[in-house]
């Protein structure tokens, strides 16, 4: 669930504390997304924008791609350049690309936490003329009964955290991600209108599963860790009640513009 550009920097920077269990746990993206992404730039050389752990970065490589990633967690770049992934320590907006320039620029469950018209300026400097800019995020899109049983664990055991997934069940629950995204494209003044690709899929996890990716959610890493076994168990007793294993939808959502000039 993101949160909107410049709120909660503390929340960003926190998924370093534990990365093996981020690139463990977190979705990763369909073939399907990446190929297009792909075949749509007229190269390459693709910089992908907070790179984190390399789940993105890794995936484009997988394609062909000659891939640099942009972190500033020193712990995800660390554990991306170990996984073989080129990262340099840096936020997009502040970075400096050296004359460096790309086919595409792409950002995978991230650009929520980048500012949407410094981070497009940015994009359009270092991309060639009809280079691709894609923003991407795995959208939760659980069935009804799903998002019913995980908002009731939730006001159980932690009312304080804003998790209710039955907001998420609409096919527009990304839309106050997109829509700064999208009107940080367009102050470039740089791109063509920006356009919406999605992707839908689905993975069944385990009650295991689950609760392993449960802490690397928005805030809950920073949770004091009673208060965070406790949801754990009131998560644990839901998914056991739907059954014992919980079938999660995703909606990969792509925003994304071509380089004009």
């Amino acid at each position: 669930m993101p949160t909107s550009a410049g709120d909660h920097r503390d929340i960003a920077e926190s998924y370093g504390s534990d990365a093996e269990r981020y690139d463990r746990t977190r979705p990763r993206y369909p073939d399907a997304l990446v190929e297009r992404i792909v075949d749509g730039s007229p190269g390459r050389d693709v910089l992908d924008v907070g790179a984190g752990t390399g789940i993105a970065g890794l995936a484009f490589r997988a394609r062909g791609c000659r891939v640099l990633g942009i972190e500033p967690d020193a712990r995800m770049a660390a554990f991306a350049r170990r996984k073989g992934l080129d990262v340099e320590i840096a936020r997009f907006e502040e970075w400096e690309p050296a004359g460096r320039d790309f086919d595409a620029v792409v950002a995978g469950t991230v650009w929520h936490w980048v500012d949407p018209v410094a981070g497009a300026a940015q994009a359009a400097r270092v991309l060639r003329p009809a280079g691709r800019l894609a923003l991407f995020w795995n959208a939760f899109q659980p069935a009804p009964e799903v998002a019913e049983a995980l908002t009731e664990a939730y006001a159980r055991a932690a009312p304080e955290l804003p998790f209710d997934w039955r907001r998420l069940t609409g096919a527009d629950s990304h839309a106050s991600v997109l829509a700064p995204a999208a009107d940080g494209i367009r102050a470039a003044a740089a791109f063509g209108e920006p356009e919406e690709w999605r992707f839908g899929w689905d993975r069944v996890y385990t009650r295991e599963e689950w609760l392993d990716q449960v802490p690397t959610f928005g805030g809950h890493g920073q949770l004091p860790a009673g208060k965070l076994g406790t949801l754990l168990d009131s998560i644990g007793d839901a998914v056991d009640a739907l059954g014992g294993s919980l079938s999660m939808r995703y909606t990969a959502v792509v925003l994304t513009a071509v380089r004009t000039g």
